[in-house]
């Protein structure tokens, strides 16, 4: 048997353009497919991309609220191949990858690393008290006080002053900066 010339060795992330409002659907779909075709040596993780963003209830309060940051689209970690593109795009929900004339065009590194697709292992350590800056999404800059740090997570949970009111949230390592 020859080898497909057009599959790549390593795993890659890619972008798949879906129905709108389809996202979970099309997710739910893509993992049943990987499960009966039993791919799950080729595709290895599908992300709806998220991001926290502020939001005003009818009562007047403020929440932090998950919202899709890129509505009709998905992210997909996987080996691509030809024999794969046919799978994928006939999948129910998605219309195809996103690239020149339909053919996945992969995530560079610095793509991947500002859409937070990979786990970074942080180099530094986190004390509850200690003063961090926000590195992305709704809240970018602002400074806040950790009050519990998860080390074997990368996690830490702080107290963001929004409004004369404590707001409590929780970021990864990868989305604060030590001061």
């Amino acid at each position: 048997m020859t080898q497909n010339k057009f599959i790549s060795t390593e795993p890659k992330w890619y972008v798949l353009h879906t129905f709108s409002g389809y996202e979970q659907v099309a997710k739910q779909n893509l993992e049943q497919v990987v499960e009966n075709g039993n791919l799950q040596n080729r595709i290895f993780e599908i992300v709806i991309p998220t991001e926290d963003v502020i939001e005003e209830t009818e009562s007047g309060k403020r929440k932090i609220v998950n919202r899709k940051s890129m509505p009709c689209y998905i992210f997909i970690k996987m080996i691509y191949g030809d024999d794969i593109w046919h799978t994928i795009t006939h999948t129910r929900g998605i219309t195809g990858f996103v690239g020149p004339k339909g053919r996945p065009l992969p995530l560079t590194d610095d793509e991947i690393r500002k859409m937070h697709l990979e786990k970074v292992a942080v180099d530094f350590t986190l004390q509850v008290g200690d003063e961090v800056q926000i590195l992305s999404g709704a809240l970018i800059d602002t400074i806040c006080k950790v009050t519990r740090v998860d080390d074997v997570n990368q996690r830490c949970s702080v107290v963001v002053d929004m409004f004369g009111r404590e707001t409590p949230l929780e970021l990864s390592y990868s989305q604060v900066k030590k001061l």
